[in-house]
């Protein structure tokens, strides 16, 4: 993932991420693989990213007001950066998910199950600064990712979010595509 860190607000996000000294804190989402695909697509790599966005991982609080107050302080360290921030509080996601997808969500257990949900799978990845080395997550790979296939995320079914997303990333990438069809299994042998 390399890639992703040629986007040099995704750079200074990794950098500085600790000053906020959240737990178990992640870059996440489409500020990575959308830099991998403007790379590809021969873009600058922060070309059309609408955000960036931190996943942390605290059970002590799960008000909104407390996540609030993070996205403050989140906004207010990278405000000489320029972009969009989204902080969420990924242990407390089961708490507004049912209102707002219509369906339940388990209570998550740490930030990369957060990604572990992401509507295409292929983006689910995620970075942090941990020791001085870049740990990547990507729970699905990222060979998908780099080939430009959006393959659903096997562990999330919705079917209609899912289609809107990739309607979406084909119009800003036009040769990412979708999976190819299973082939149908052989006709089945008498026994």
């Amino acid at each position: 993932m390399q890639d992703a860190l040629r986007n040099p607000c995704n750079r200074a996000l990794l950098e500085r991420l600790p000053e906020l000294d959240l737990p178990d804190a992640w870059l996440v989402g489409g500020c990575l693989f959308q830099t991998v695909w403007n790379l590809l697509d021969g873009c600058s790599p922060d070309t059309g990213i609408r955000d960036y966005d931190i996943f942390y991982f605290d059970p002590k609080d799960l008000s909104d007001h407390s996540e609030q107050a993070v996205n403050r302080r989140a906004q207010a360290l990278f405000s000489g950066l320029g972009v969009q921030l989204d902080v969420r509080n990924q242990a407390r996601v089961h708490t507004w998910y049912p209102a707002y997808f219509g369906r339940p969500c388990p209570r998550l257990q740490n930030a990369c199950e957060g990604v572990d949900r992401f509507l295409v799978g292929s983006t689910s990845v995620g970075l942090r600064r941990e020791a001085g080395h870049i740990q990547v997550y990507a729970p699905y790979g990222l060979d998908d990712m780099y080939r430009g296939i959006l393959s659903p995320n096997p562990r999330v079914d919705h079917g209609p979010l899912y289609d809107h997303k990739v309607r979406d990333y084909q119009a800003r990438w036009n040769w990412l595509r979708r999976p190819e069809p299973m082939p149908l299994a052989a006709a089945s042998q008498d026994l």
